[in-house]
């Protein structure tokens, strides 16, 4: 009888369906219909996790572990559009290991969440013409020797019907430890100017969008000085001979973000005969600024003849803020023609990205069109 019974049992276990394996993959990050969001992680044997973002005010956000070893948080409403975070856990920062959006930075990666809004940001892809981002590879001669470095171009929706017509060039540089991909991956640069050319806003134009750190991330050196040659003898030259590029200063504008706003002001500035429009967000202003220019600036009727633009801005809440306030006060003490923008706002995209939407229809009015 026990045999029998043990076959019967063995016999009903088999007819059982099988039960699917329980997903232990948590679900990172849920972005919820009121634009709140839930980030989790799998970390049974750690002791601490948080979550670090650019939207935060500084610090981290401190997450709750459950039962299966899965630690989470809900943060927002977060502003639309996509935001860097990454955990750290027991001391060690790392990205979100199940979200396959990777943003790599100089050192170190992250991650992006895109919250998205209502369709009408300038940022939105939309159904307007596309240009294109192209990657080029320029090899360095006296300033990084042996180097090639990327290089990220766009081209404006039909670059390629009309082979004789050339274009202006805004070289638009990133933050420190940020890539060459920072303004297409979270700026959203080729949507922007996408929308903003097919609204008659903005002139079409090439943007170029190198590698800001000519010296290794964190180390010694002046990176503004070998990125400044690095541009103007490897940078600009390679992309006038490859691109369809119009001739002269009027054609060329810089600007940029974080550090690449401190760059954009020391090169721009520095060298009125070559650009003529000049744009720094949330800057890294430089250092003893009113020295450096001190010719710029004693001479605002010869300085304003050269500059079409200089645009200057900065969110409120951002650390960089007094610096940029101090700049315009300085120009404005100066007589030096400018624009300054200060908004609400940290330092992060949510602000670049509206920053870029007011700069780009302000370049090349009388040259591009």
């Amino acid at each position: 009888m026990r045999t029998l019974a043990l076959v019967c049992l063995l016999a009903a276990a088999a007819a059982a369906p099988a039960q699917p394996a329980k997903n232990t993959t948590p679900v990172s990050p849920e972005v919820h219909p009121d634009r709140k969001v839930t980030f989790r992680v799998r970390a049974p044997k750690a002791t601490e996790v948080t979550l670090t973002a650019d939207w935060q005010a500084g610090g981290s956000e401190k997450m709750t572990r459950d039962d299966a070893g899965v630690w989470s948080v809900t943060v927002g409403p977060l502003e639309p559009g996509p935001a860097i975070y990454n955990f750290t856990i027991d001391g060690v920062a790392v990205p979100d290991p199940v979200n396959p959006r990777v943003k790599l930075r100089a050192r170190t990666s992250a991650s992006i969440v895109d919250v998205p809004g209502d369709g009408t940001e300038l940022w939105n892809p939309g159904t307007v013409p596309h240009g294109r981002v192209e990657l080029m590879y320029v090899p360095s001669k006296a300033a990084l020797p042996g180097q090639t470095r990327e290089v990220r171009v766009y081209t404006p929706p039909g670059y390629d019907k009309d082979a004789a017509r050339k274009y202006p060039v805004m070289y638009l540089l990133h933050g420190s430890n940020d890539t060459a991909a920072g303004w297409t991956d979270v700026g959203r640069a080729n949507f922007i100017l996408d929308n903003l050319i097919d609204q008659k806003k903005a002139v079409p134009m090439l943007v170029v969008m190198p590698f800001g750190h000519a010296l290794p991330f964190g180390g010694p050196g002046d990176n503004t000085k070998v990125f400044e040659q690095h541009l103007l003898e490897d940078v600009i030259p390679a992309v006038e001979k490859t691109y369809r590029t119009a001739a002269g200063r009027e054609n060329r504008a810089v600007v940029g973000l974080s550090m690449g706003g401190g760059q954009a002001l020391t090169i721009g500035l520095g060298h009125l005969d070559l650009f003529s429009h000049v744009g720094a967000f949330s800057s890294a202003v430089p250092g003893d600024f009113p020295t450096w220019f001190k010719a710029l600036l004693d001479d605002p009727a010869g300085t304003n003849a050269k500059l079409r633009v200089l645009f200057v801005a900065c969110g409120k809440q951002d650390g960089a803020f007094a610096r940029s306030e101090q700049l315009a006060k300085t120009l404005t003490a100066h007589k030096i023609d400018h624009a300054f923008h200060p908004t609400e706002g940290r330092h992060n995209f949510a602000v670049w990205r509206r920053y870029l939407g007011q700069v780009a229809p302000m370049l090349f009015r009388e040259t591009g069109k």
